[in-house]
């Protein structure tokens, strides 16, 4: 799922591709709550039945520290 710069996610507003590999594209986005900017990665449908690749991104996730400020939206989460 590719999104163009003014896509709004809730709070965010894609601003510009960032990149893109196996396990997603990332995008720079502007959160309207915090007044900043983040990056957001959406995850491809087809890691939904990956249990192995969900499994490593939810570690990834897990190793991040407070000080990071990215924000990873997963689209699928909603569905959860």
């Amino acid at each position: 799922m590719s999104l163009v710069a003014g896509t709004r996610l809730g709070p965010y507003e894609i601003l510009s591709p960032l990149g893109a590999g196996g396990m997603g594209e990332v995008y720079k986005a502007r959160d309207s709550r915090l007044d900043r900017d983040v990056a957001i990665k959406v995850l491809p449908e087809s890691l939904l039945s990956d249990g192995e690749a969900l499994a490593r991104f939810e570690r990834a996730l897990g190793n991040m520290g407070s000080t990071v400020y990215f924000l990873y939206y997963l689209l699928w989460t909603q569905a959860r």
